[in-house]
């Protein structure tokens, strides 16, 4: 499961440290906003061990660089040895900056752009499609709502329209989205954060509190009674099918294909 990607710090060791121990899903050794330019050539340095680290620890282990016309591909040259289960890459906005992305890497391992502006949020469709080793997309928050010319707030109104629209076009060029992250330190915003971006239909959100990790996997992790109802829901519809029945019923529910499939879904 990839239900929390975790943003740390890329020339912080501690961080590394501390990030192994955070229960998330995906841990993200970002040499972008939390690396100052001055030790980027320290963070690429100190990726084989934190990336290694993190898989002992049961991540995936990513990077996210910077976009290729600036330094990205020092960074991308600087990790590729330490071998990334994904490249990230920040701020892109065009088909053409993930292409030249893929060829960079030689199409040898998978993808996750960044869309960070409005120009992006409208080509997040072509973007995603641009390549077959895209597998997730990011949408970003600060970088967003600078762009937008507005302000981050807690309930999140600025980013309503943002969040479904990207949800929206990921889901349809088939690749994952992975919802912006709350950029607040209490854990009580965030997980409210969360579930208001499961509503949406997402069904990973990336971190940058460590802290946070382990109460937003709880948000996107079914519970044993609705995992234990899809396997009626399935079980039943494929039952009705058998017998050449559209739907079925379940707890006085009628069960049509849209219903059954999110079950399928959630069951994984």
């Amino acid at each position: 499961m990839r239900r929390t990607w975790l943003f740390v710090p890329g020339a912080d060791e501690r961080a590394h440290t501390a990030a192994a121990k955070s229960g998330a899903d995906v841990i993200v050794l970002d040499l972008e906003d939390f690396t100052p330019p001055e030790l980027r050539a320290k963070a690429r340095e100190l990726s084989p061990a934190a990336l290694e680290g993190w898989r002992k620890a049961g991540a995936a282990g990513a990077v996210r660089i910077n976009p290729l016309d600036t330094c990205g591909l020092e960074d991308l040259l600087g990790v590729i040895a330490a071998r990334p289960d994904m490249i990230l890459m920040s701020k892109v906005a065009t088909p053409e900056q993930v292409r030249a992305l893929e060829a960079a890497t030689g199409g040898a391992v998978d993808l996750v752009p960044n869309v960070e502006s409005a120009a992006g949020l409208m080509r997040t469709f072509d973007i995603a499609k641009a390549s077959r080793r895209v597998v997730a997309m990011l949408v970003a928050s600060e970088d967003m709502v600078a762009d937008l010319g507005t302000r981050r707030s807690r309930g999140g109104k600025e980013l309503a329209y943002v969040r479904s629209r990207f949800l929206v076009e990921c889901r349809a060029a088939g690749v994952d989205a992975i919802d912006c992250p709350f950029t607040f330190s209490d854990v009580e915003g965030a997980v409210r954060d969360a579930r208001y971006a499961k509503r949406l239909g997402y069904r990973m959100k990336s971190v940058v509190e460590p802290s946070h990790a382990k109460a937003i996997n709880a948000v996107f992790t079914p519970t044993p009674g609705q995992l234990k109802k899809a396997k009626r829901i399935v079980a039943a519809f494929e039952k009705a099918r058998a017998s050449g029945k559209d739907r079925a019923k379940v707890d006085g529910a009628l069960i049509e294909l849209p219903i059954y499939a999110a079950a399928k879904r959630l069951l994984g």
